[in-house]
This record gives structure tokens, C-alpha cells and sequence, in this order.
């Protein structure tokens, strides 16, 4: 695909004295750069270049599958494409799971695997498999031999009969801990890739759904009759919490380990974990021997309650006052934020009290959804000439970000990533993004926005870095993960 290159001066001439109101918000606002800058869509060759020359794009999915888009005019056309996966495993690391479809291959596997990992994570995650399988049957025999030491065995004498209670109490015991271990298996599987974006907000959940999982323990005392229901629900639910727990807890004690000394940080860990483990049971001791209080569910109760919640609020504290020199999504929205408004960069300290830990990132203003198929960004514009128009301006970024005009409800951007987009490419969409959101004025014209905003990406991005870098950030590791699908390319073969 061609496009004619204009001088960055001609840009801001054509912009600034053609439609002296373009952005109402933004008219004290002045960009000097002599950097490149998208092509403009001002001149009258342009439109009917970008109305009479068909664009063909092909949005690919981690599948193999392919869609094809014509547009032409203020038409457009979609194809599906059926595509064999090319995007095997490296055969040296991982041939014995070749035969396994995609979906279990995510569920099982890191992201980006296998290059996201060392060359012998594999070879020890198919030892480490069994490995567990008997140290679980273990479990199982010891629970049932601990039950039957426990008076289960002895309710009839040494008979079959009490051996065989034994043995059913023991299945349902150890199906308890199963339904537990489910919890586990599908936060492990499914969310992964969450802890390392934003361990501080998963760590607190994990508390928050470990203390629903103690009501259901605790209900079990008013409802004898379900006990075995609300231990399995309660193990579940806590075992969620060890889901969501674990992992952001490593990436908490990865980020102590500032001279890669993340096993002595683990056992020291370790030493403050078990001393107070020690006060606390020790404490607890103290209460449960407290005259009337064991006798008193409400009393229990009301304690357990008032405990919980300091221990949510002392939770709440701790992850607070950690300082991350990454960039996750929550931040870079802080930092960019600063940065558009009053052109600095926020230092640790200040960017890491600001965030929110319990606010999820999808209901932050302004709304940016990434990974936006490309049917979505048609359906948001209404007008196949529009989204030719749109394409044109990023032609030298990696990814295609508008505005949803549709959406009454809130400001909302769409985000389509192109074949080799990363962490970088979601930076710079989230700052054009906030750039939008700061000036934007309902009557404006929406493919002049987009250009102005370009504009002062190109002009005013680099210095942004640099400012974090001297910040101290680290700019070399940013945690903005680019969805794993769709993609968006040139059809080469085609667009000539």
C-alpha cells in the first residue's frame, strides 16, 4: 500500500490555521517537533485516493484462522479463511505435546511458551506431574489411616463393617480436598497471566475470597446436616484464594530480590510467616479459653468477624506501601495521565500511592477495550471510506486505535493490534488514548481528533520515556501484555 509523506510543518499548518477549532479543549495547547507524523487526510487527492483504492486486511487468530477484509467505498466485505496452524511448538522442547489442541496447550503452559521459559521448564513440569500423582495418593492413604486412629475404625470393633465406614468416610474426605484442588487447577490454568500485570490487586482478593471460604466453615456448625457441602464449598473457595495467593506472592518476593537473592527473601519469608503463625495460635488459644465463648456461637462469631476485618484492613496496608519499578496497565494510566495534563512523569512513590489496588482496570476512565476485533472497529465507524481513512493515519504504528461515537454511556476507545505490536505499541495507545479523553469535545470531527492526537504522540512520546527513565522506572520491562488475538495485516498479495 502507498502512501504520500508530508513534512510535520505542512501537518500543523493544514491542522492549526485550516480548523483553528478542531479540538476546542486544546486550543492553548502548542506541539513544536520535527519528528514524522502520520499522513494527513486534509488534501482533496487524498480522499478520493482512500474512496477509489480498495484496502485488504487479514486479521489472524493464534487458531490459524484468518478473516479477510475488503473495503471498498462505503462498502465492505468479510471472508473467513480456513488456515492451517503454522505457529507449532519448538519441536527440540516440546514434541511430546504437539498432539494437543491449542485450548489445552494455554491451559497448561505459560504464555508464550516456549520462549517465554527456560529450555528445561518442560522436561520438569512432565517429571514433576507424577511426581505429585503419588505424593497424593499418600495423602489419601494417611487421611484414611488418621480417620480410623481417630475412633472412625473402632465404632463396631475391628469388623468389616467399621473398616468399611472408615474407608467412606476417608473417599469423602479426601473428595473434599478434591473439589478444593478444582479451584486451584482452573485459577492456575485460565488466569496465569494475571499475577505478573498486577500481584497487588490478586494477592488482596485472595483474601477477601479465603475469608468467604471460613463462612462456609463456620456455617457448618448451624447446618451439622450439610457439613460435608459447606467443607467442600469452603475448601473451594480457599483454595481459590491459594490460587490467586501463591503466584502474586512470588512476584511480590521476586520484586524484594533486588540482588537475585529470591531464596534467602523465600526463607526469610518464611521465619516472619512462622513466628507469626506461633502468636497467632497462641493468642487464639488465649480467646478460645476465654469462660462462655466456645459455648457461644455469636460470640465466636462477632470475634472471628471484628478479627477479620483488621486483618483485611492490616492486608490492605502492606501491599499498599510497595513501591513496583515496573509498569503495569494501572500505572502507565497514572503516568500517563500526569504526563498529558502536566507534562511530567510520576516518581515510584508517588504513582504506587496513587493506585488503586481494589478498582479492576476495565472500569478506570477513560474505558479502553484492546484487542478489538477488527468487525468491531467497522461497526463502531459505520462507514467503510471512515475506517480506510483511520487505517491510513497509523500506517507506522502497530496497532489502530478510534473512538466509539456510538457509546453514550461513557467515552470509549477500541483498540486493534497489528502483526508484531508489543508492550510498547499498548503505551503509546493508552497515552493517545488519554490525550483524546483530556481534549475531546462531542462536535468534533472524529478522523481529525485521531490525527491531532498522532500529532502529539509523535512530538511528545519520547520525551515521556525519557522522563520515566529518569524517574526511575524500568522502561526496558514494561508489564502491558498485547492480547493474544486477533492481529491485523496487509494482505501483501493483494494490496499493491
Amino acid at each position: 500500500m502507498c502512501s504520500t509523506l508530508y513534512s510535520p510543518t505542512s501537518i500543523l499548518s493544514s491542522i492549526l490555521y485550516s480548523h483553528p477549532n478542531l479540538l476546542k479543549k486544546s486550543s492553548n495547547f502548542h506541539c513544536s517537533c520535527l519528528s514524522s507524523s502520520p499522513n494527513p487526510l486534509n488534501s482533496q487527492d487524498d480522499e478520493s485516493s482512500i474512496n477509489s483504492d480498495p484496502l485488504i486486511l487479514v486479521e489472524r487468530y493464534s487458531n490459524g484462522a484468518a478473516k479477510r477484509y475488503v473495503l471498498n467505498g462505503e462498502s465492505s466485505k468479510q471472508t473467513l479463511l480456513e488456515q492451517h496452524n503454522d505457529n507449532q511448538l519448538n519441536p527440540d522442547t516440546a514434541a511430546n505435546l504437539n498432539w494437543l489442541p491449542v485450548s489445552i496447550k494455554d491451559f497448561i503452559l505459560p504464555a508464550g511458551f516456549p520462549e517465554s521459559v527456560s529450555d528445561d521448564y518442560l522436561e520438569y513440569m512432565l517429571w514433576q506431574f507424577p511426581t505429585n500423582v503419588t505424593g497424593w495418593i499418600c495423602h489419601a492413604l494417611v487421611t484414611s489411616s488418621l480417620l480410623k486412629a481417630v475412633g472412625v475404625g473402632f465404632i463396631s470393633g475391628s469388623t468389616a463393617a467399621a473398616s468399611a465406614a472408615a474407608s467412606a468416610a476417608a473417599i469423602r474426605w479426601v473428595s473434599k480436598d478434591g473439589i478444593g484442588a478444582v479451584g486451584r487447577l482452573i485459577i492456575g490454568g485460565r488466569f496465569g497471566n494475571l499475577f505478573d500485570d498486577d500481584p497487588k490487586q490478586w494477592r488482596m482478593y485472595a483474601d477477601f475470597i479465603g475469608s468467604a471460604g471460613s463462612i462456609f466453615d463456620l456455617s457448618t456448625q448451624l447446618y451439622p446436616a450439610y457439613f460435608l457441602l459447606l467443607a467442600s464449598l469452603g475448601n473451594l473457595a480457599k483454595a481459590i484464594a491459594r490460587g490467586l495467593k501463591d503466584p502474586s506472592f512470588q512476584v511480590i518476593q521476586n520484586h524484594f530480590a533486588m540482588s537475585g537473592n529470591l531464596g534467602d527473601i523465600s526463607a526469610k519469608e518464611e521465619v516472619w510467616e512462622v513466628t507469626a503463625q506461633l502468636f497467632g495460635l497462641g493468642i487464639g488459644i488465649l480467646i478460645l479459653d476465654t469462660p462462655g465463648l466456645v459455648s457461644s456461637y455469636t460470640a465466636l462469631l462477632s470475634t472471628w468477624t471484628s478479627m477479620r476485618l483488621l486483618h483485611l484492613w492490616l492486608r490492605f496496608q502492606s501491599l499498599s506501601v510497595l513501591q513496583f519499578e515496573t509498569i503495569n496497565l494501572k500505572r502507565a494510566r497514572i503516568l500517563v495521565k500526569a504526563n498529558v495534563i502536566h507534562s511530567k512523569a510520576l516518581g515510584r512513590i508517588d504513582c504506587n500511592r496513587e493506585e488503586n489496588i481494589l478498582t479492576w482496570e476495565r472500569f478506570l476512565s477513560p474505558r479502553i477495550i484492546f484487542g478489538v476485533p477488527f468487525s468491531e472497529v467497522i461497526a463502531a465507524e459505520r462507514s467503510s471510506s471512515m475506517v480506510k481513512k483511520i487505517f491510513k493515519l497509523y500506517t507506522n504504528k502497530k496497532y489502530v486505535l478510534t473512538i466509539d461515537q456510538w457509546q453514550k454511556r461513557d467515552f470509549e476507545v477500541l483498540v486493534s493490534f497489528k502483526v508484531g505490536a508489543t508492550s510498547l505499541s499498548v503505551l503509546q495507545s493508552v497515552w493517545q488514548a488519554y490525550w483524546l479523553y483530556e481534549h475531546w469535545d462531542d462536535s468534533i470531527d472524529v478522523s481529525r481528533a485521531l490525527e491531532e492526537s498522532l500529532i502529539n504522540l509523535e512530538c511528545r512520546f519520547d520525551n515521556f520515556m525519557e522522563l520515566l527513565k529518569e524517574a526511575g522506572w524500568n522502561t526496558q520491562k514494561l508489564n502491558l501484555n498485547v492480547p493474544k488475538e486477533p492481529f491485523i495485516e496487509f494482505d501483501d498479495s493483494q494490496n499493491r
